[in-house]
Parts: C-alpha cells; sequence; structure tokens
C-alpha cells in the first residue's frame, strides 16, 4: 500500500490538506520534505533534513507519517512544542486524511501525580509552611477529579513549587508493580494509552531518559516503531550528553533521607540509630555545600576536589553512605518501601565512589545553587551511544530542524551523534528576505571583551529600536550582558521593557504581542522556540556571536580533547556550535510570508575575522549594510 502513496501529493494544491485547510499554501520545500520522508518510512532507512523558517516541517512530516499507517514515534525538543504538535497539529492533518489513528502523548514521569506519594505526603503531615499546607490540600482536591493525572492541567499549584516533588514519582523512587496504588497509576495509564496507540508524542527528554535508564516506559514502545521522527534535532547532541551523565546531587540525596526518614518512622520504629544517621547525612550534604563558596558555579571538579574543606566532607559522606548502606540491608527486610530506598543509596553511593574512579572519556565538573550542588560526570562523545541506539531498532529514523547545517554541510551534526550516510535534504526558507530583510553591522564597535561592549552595544541600539518603534528582540549570550542592557536602557526608550527573570517566558512572549511596541531582552531560551508573526516583531538584535563560554568545564575538556587528537578545536567545535546557535537567534525575525525586518548584530568580528565569512554564508540571503541611515530609511520605505 506504501508504494502507491504520493508522499508530495498530500501537501499538493489538490492535496487532503488543501482540501481541510482554508488559505492553504503549497510549496515545493514542504512536499520535497514530505517525499523524502515518506521515502525514509518506506524504506526503514535514516533522513537527515534542514528545513528553514516557513517551510512547514510539522505537517511535511505529519502527513506521510499517518498516511503512512505504521506506528510512529515523533518527539519534539519542549514540553510547549510537544502540546501544540498533540493538541493542535496532528488532530488537524488527521481530520484532513480521515483517518482514525490511535494518537497518544506520553510526558515523563514527573509530570504526573502520584497517588501513593501523595497520600504519603498528607499522611506524615512533613509541611509546616503556610503556602505547602495550601498546595497539598489543591492537588488532594484535584486528584479527585483529574483523568490524567497530568499536572500540567492545576494552574494553581506553580510549577516550580517545592511540594511537587513530594507528590510525583521519580526513576529512583517508584515502587513499579509493588506499589498499593499500581491498578489506578497515572504514569502506568499514560503508558499503557501510548502502548496501544498508532502515533505517540514525546518529548527529547523523556526519549533520551529512557535510553539512558531503560525505565520510563519508552522502550517498550521502540521495538515496534516503524519509524521515530525527531524534530529540533539541533538539540539532540546536548540533550543526549545530559541523559548520558552520571549526575550525584544533593537535592537526589536529600529526596531519599526524606523517604528513608518515612518509611522507618512507619515501618522500622525501633531503629533509632538509623535515624541519627540521617541527621549526619543531612548536616554533611549542607556542609559539602557551604566548602563550595558562592552559588552559579559551573567548574571542573578538580579545582575544588583537592580543598581541604571538600575532601573532609566527601570522606565524611562516604563514610556516613557507608554505614547507612549497612543499616539499611536490614531495614530492606521491614518493607518494599524500604528496600527500594536501600537500593536507590546503593546507586548514590556507587555514584560517589566514581569520583575517584572516573569513566574513560568523560569529564567531571560541579554545579552549585543557592542552597544545593550537583556533581556530574558527562561524557565528552556521544557519537558511539547514539549509534549503538540507532543500529539497536530496525524502524526509519528522521531528524529534522532548521538549524542543521553550517555553510550547507551537515558533516558536524551527524558526526556528533555518530550518523552514517543518512539521506541529506537541506530545504531553503519559502520567505523572500532579500526583500524583507536587512542585516545591520554597526561600525566602530570595540570587541565583545572591552570594557565598554554592552554600552556600545545600547548606544548604537537606542536609533534602532526607535526607528522600530519598538518591536524589539534584543538577544544575549550572557545574563550579565543582559542585565547591565537593561539599566542603561530604562530611561532612555519610550517603549515598554520586557526583562527575561521579571515573569515567565510565556507571560513574556503574551505581553510583547498584546503591547505591540515592547522591547525584550532575553538570553538562551528566547534565542529559539519563540515564534512571533507580524509588526510586533519588526527588528532582533544581537549582542554577539553566541560562542559558548570557554570557562565551560564541558567545553574545556572537549577542546582539551580535541587537540590532544590532533583536531582544531575552533574550527570543528566552537564556530560550527556557535553557527546553529546564531541561525537560531536570526530566526526569530521572519515568521510569516508578509514580516518584514531589520536584523542587527554588533559583534564587529562579523566583518574583522575570517570565520564571520562562515557566519554570513549560513545565513539567509539578505542585504547587509553599515549604515543607521539605510536601517531607518527601510523602516520608512517598508512602512514598518
Amino acid at each position: 500500500m506504501q508504494n502507491e502513496i504520493d508522499w508530495q501529493g498530500l501537501l499538493g494544491e489538490d492535496g487532503p490538506l488543501a482540501r481541510e485547510i482554508k488559505n492553504f499554501q503549497v510549496r515545493p520545500q514542504q512536499q520535497a520534505m514530505a517525499g523524502a520522508v515518506g521515502e525514509a518510512i518506506k524504506n526503514y532507512s535514516m533522513a537527515v533534513i534542514e528545513a528553514g523558517t516557513g517551510v512547514g516541517k510539522t505537517f511535511a512530516y505529519l502527513a506521510p507519517a499517518i498516511a503512512s499507517g505504521g506506528r510512529i514515534i515523533i518527539s519534539t525538543g519542549s514540553k510547549t512544542l510537544q502540546d501544540q504538535l498533540y493538541l493542535k497539529d496532528l488532530p488537524l492533518v488527521k481530520k484532513a486524511l480521515k483517518t482514525s489513528s490511535k494518537t497518544a502523548l506520553l510526558k515523563g514521569r514527573a509530570n504526573y501525580l502520584c497517588i501513593y506519594r501523595m497520600q504519603r505526603s498528607q499522611s506524615d503531615g512533613r509541611f509546616n509552611d503556610r503556602r505547602s499546607i495550601t498546595h497539598i490540600q489543591r492537588i488532594v482536591d484535584w486528584s479527585a477529579i483529574t483523568i490524567t493525572g497530568d499536572i500540567a492541567e492545576l494552574n494553581s499549584v506553580p510549577r516550580d513549587a517545592e511540594i511537587w516533588s513530594s507528590v510525583t514519582s521519580t526513576a529512583d523512587n517508584c515502587l513499579g508493580a509493588e506499589c498499593p496504588n499500581y491498578a489506578e497509576c497515572y504514569v502506568a495509564l499514560a503508558r499503557k494509552k501510548a502502548q496501544e496507540a498508532d502515533v505517540v508524542v514525546v518529548n527529547h527528554h523523556l526519549f533520551f531518559a529512557d535510553l539512558a535508564l531503560k525505565e520510563e516506559g519508552f522502550g517498550e514502545l521502540l521495538p515496534s516503531a516503524n519509524a521515530v521522527i525527531l524534530d529540533e534535532a539541533h538539540q539532540l547532541p546536548e540533550i543526549a550528553s545530559t541523559f548520558f551523565s552520571d549526575i550525584l546531587s544533593s537535592r537526589q540525596i536529600s529526596e531519599l533521607s526524606r523517604d528513608i526518614l518515612a518509611e522507618s518512622l512507619a515501618n522500622a520504629a525501633d531503629m533509632s540509630d538509623l535515624r541519627d544517621k540521617l541527621r549526619a547525612l543531612d548536616k554533611c550534604i549542607a556542609d559539602i555545600r557551604l566548602a563550595m563558596d558562592k552559588p552559579g558555579l559551573r567548574e571542573p571538579w578538580y579545582k575544588i576536589s583537592s580543598k581541604p574543606a571538600i575532601k573532609k566532607e566527601i570522606k565524611n559522606l562516604e563514610e556516613i553512605m557507608d554505614d547507612l548502606l549497612e543499616l539499611m540491608e536490614h531495614a530492606a527486610e521491614r518493607s518494599k518501601e524500604l528496600a527500594s530506598c536501600y537500593e536507590r543509596l546503593a546507586i548514590l553511593k556507587a555514584r560517589l565512589d566514581q569520583l575517584k574512579k572516573p569513566k574513560e572519556n568523560t569529564v567531571q565538573w560541579y554545579e552549585t545553587f543557592t542552597r544545593s550542588f550537583s556533581l556530574i560526570s558527562t561524557p565528552l562523545d556521544i557519537a558511539e551511544p547514539f549509534k549503538k541506539q540507532l543500529d539497536s531498532w530496525s524502524c526509519a529514523w528522521i531528524l529534522t530542524s532548521a538549524t542543521l547545517t553550517v555553510q550547507q554541510s551537515f558533516d558536524h551534526f551527524t558526526q556528533r551523534i555518530g550518523m552514517q550516510d543518512p539521506a541529506e535534504l537541506l530545504l531553503d526558507s519559502p520567505f523572500d528576505y532579500w526583500h524583507h530583510a536587512l542585516l545591520y553591522a554597526p561600525p566602530n564597535m570595540p570587541e565583545p571583551q572591552q570594557h565598554n561592549f554592552v554600552e556600545s552595544v545600547v548606544e548604537a541600539a537606542i536609533p534602532v529600536i526607535k526607528a522600530a518603534g519598538g518591536r524589539t528582540f534584543m538577544l544575549f549570550t550572557s545574563y550579565r550582558a543582559l542585565n547591565e542592557a537593561a539599566e542603561l536602557l530604562r530611561d532612555e526608550i519610550g517603549f515598554p521593557l520586557l526583562v527575561q527573570g521579571d515573569s515567565s517566558q510565556a507571560d513574556m512572549i503574551e505581553k510583547f504581542r498584546d503591547l505591540g511596541n515592547a522591547v525584550l531582552l532575553g538570553t538562551s531560551s528566547f534565542w529559539e522556540g519563540v515564534d512571533v508573526r507580524g509588526a510586533a516583531l519588526s527588528c532582533v538584535i544581537i549582542d554577539k556571536l553566541p560562542f559558548a563560554s570557554p570557562g565551560d568545564p564541558v567545553l574545556e575538556a572537549r577542546i582539551k580533547s580535541i587537540r590532544e587528537a590532533g583536531g582544531n578545536p575552533f574550527g570543528e567545535y566552537q564556530l560550527p556550535q556557535a553557527v546553529i546557535a546564531l541561525k537560531q537567534g536570526v530566526g526569530r525575525l521572519i515568521r510569516d510570508d508578509n514580516d518584514k525586518g531589520v536584523l542587527m548584530i554588533c559583534d564587529p568580528r562579523l566583518r574583522t575575522k575570517s570565520y564571520g565569512r562562515t557566519f554570513l554564508a549560513s545565513l539567509p540571503r539578505v542585504p547587509r549594510t553599515s549604515k543607521q541611515d539605510d536601517v531607518e530609511r527601510f523602516f520608512k520605505v517598508h512602512k514598518i
């Protein structure tokens, strides 16, 4: 049957989507992508596709995927995109194709209420502050009416509220089939629905958590899939690195300590020495955090591992965990909950031991927060484990994004994920950048490392913002630069100023659209996945080329590894990564056929360094200028 499908025709002027969607625009690029996706599904092969802004890649993979009649798994870059795909795009394509395919949305277990942990938290009475008591009551009330248990349904309890960790489960503390509430478990119900569905929508974090842990219920889906489609695929290398890492965090230890305490009070009340050890454990964790200095650090572990205070407290932690393991071995016989805690403790102790015996080709680093810390061991190369996954399943693999290539080459991306000889398709944006956009590189800018760089950026940006009538995104590569720019701008422009951190990203975007003349200042999270169409966004200003911070411990180790292997870290890794990040930021400007605007890049290296040509060659073809007058003329001519 698949051989008879006209993949490109699905998106043609007489196709099912054109009949269903009012004012449907036929795009040759979209049809070409649908053809490539359909062929990959039919042949169980691999395809990597860059589809520029406006190609309409979602329909280009959904239409052939559903028309194929096979079992399809689709993974997106975020839960927001996951929800849009499942709630909006997928039903529309299903309706157009007149299919009754079963669909399912599957999220990670932390997104579902755990009835057992909710009831245990409620009966323990462990919450003393008024806010948490209010939150737990709201959750209990909601639990009586929810069908899915998806915590996104409950808006009256903030997503970052501490209560959620006590009423949701993790791979570590879930009791699985041993749980007394297993029959009504929302995670199990969501998995069951996914196993029965023809099309399952997940996100990359769930996808990789499962590949790394083989635990999130996804492993049962992959063997029967005809195709796996990974959207926003440019994110895959970094997300994969996170999930193939070994992490030991103070939060993991504190949550385990809290769970052991609750279970021991219920099932091992006579073991007072166990509770004494838990108090020692909690104090030790706090002491390690104090020995690590200020919050916001992200550095190689070797920089502090030899400090006397750190050495002392880590040794203390080892001894306390060894003593706890001995006590818990006996306690584990008392209940399945204590047995589960014993297993979790053994895993965390093994990760602590690994600090002394690191795995080959990994980097050990640490991160500090206000009251917590994490110790992480990250593989420098995820190509091998990722390739192993690609080769493990006999299904089609389709990876797509608007930003995968550097100078029209997929090599950097495919090498990082170990993908060998996939079908490659590079589709330019159908938007008319040449007539609808202008690239402005202000003259006489200082080098980014100069002390007055941010001040110069703001000074050059003010007349551009005024010419644009506000309606501007200012994208920064650091919070420090963002905050400095915000202070400098406050009294200089007569437009509403929205600064990242003042409210949630969703709230800021909604305000930006509603105001129609705002200036939004954001860092990395605003460089991608943000879609503002129309005149509300007519200017994007980027402070500097987005090279990753050289002080990042993982980057530092990768650079060292490439250099030791005789390679060129800058050309092979740092430059390609920065090009892909810049393409994401630039992609915020033109989101529709009728959008027009100015892109301003303030970094003089775009013109003064030879690698500036690599950046320019990877961007859409657009007129360039270094004259402010041309910018003002552009806005007047286009009446925006």
